[in-house]
């Protein structure tokens, strides 16, 4: 049984968070034009996933232009709690043994006129919808992150080892 195996479990398959797993992580956030957004849907408190387009802010921060009309937002604006899945699983081999990252972050309201360049700079065909009314940009600041480097890599990070450093993988301007 599985739990069984598990109890018996008696090594921590987490490695030390190092350098490498720092800048993977990085690097996964940096490269994302897209990720898969995990909310709890406010009137059945069942889970939902959608994909999201995202850009990486300034500081490193995924940020997200989201409509009011969609249910991932009302989710959000009820739960600023989410996740989001970064990764993808390539053309070749075993889809499990790319590196992938989960990281749970809060939504929070970013400077839509303050960041309208460096968002359009990233997705240029959102100059058509990106100053409708029910459109509103978020930072989706990270709380904890879980890397799968591929197989027997996983590593636990914190906020700090997503920033962005001046030798690390700073995001594309």
């Amino acid at each position: 049984m599985l739990t069984s195996r598990m109890a018996e479990k008696t090594t921590d398959p987490i490695r030390p968070t190092d350098e490498e797993a720092r800048a993977l992580a990085r690097g996964l956030i940096a490269g994302a034009r897209h990720a898969a957004l995990g909310v709890i849907d406010p009137e059945t408190g069942s889970p939902i996933v959608t994909r999201i387009a995202v850009v990486p802010g300034r500081d490193g921060v995924p940020l997200t232009l989201v409509s009011t009309l969609s249910n991932h937002t009302a989710a959000l604006e009820a739960n600023r709690a989410c996740s989001l899945l970064f990764g993808e699983p390539g053309a070749k081999g075993d889809p499990l043994t790319h590196p992938r990252l989960t990281l749970q972050a809060r939504a929070e309201a970013a400077d839509k006129t303050a960041l309208k360049a460096h968002y359009l700079g990233h997705y240029p065909k959102a100059q058509l919808y990106y100053d409708f009314g029910d459109f509103r940009l978020l930072r989706l600041a990270p709380v904890a992150a879980f890397l799968n480097g591929g197989f027997g890599k996983a590593y636990r990070l914190t906020p700090e080892d997503l920033r962005p450093t001046s030798a690390g993988s700073p995001p594309p301007p």
